[in-house]
């Protein structure tokens, strides 16, 4: 099963920057709630990764 992280971070993508607002069951939810808490902005990026339940690794 696929899950979808969503976060919030500075224009340079850094990992020390990342701020997580949820996880979702499909992308097309973290996007519209993204849209909806207003995430994007001109000094900010969002990031949704797509991980693997049950599977053991870094993100």
């Amino acid at each position: 099963m696929k899950l979808f992280i969503l976060y919030q971070t500075d224009n340079w993508k850094s990992k020390a920057s990342r701020v997580c607002f949820g996880i979702f069951d499909t992308r097309a939810k973290a996007i519209d709630s993204a849209k909806w808490q207003e995430l994007y902005t001109y000094n900010s990026e969002v990031i949704v990764l797509e991980v693997t339940l049950n599977l053991f690794e870094e993100i």
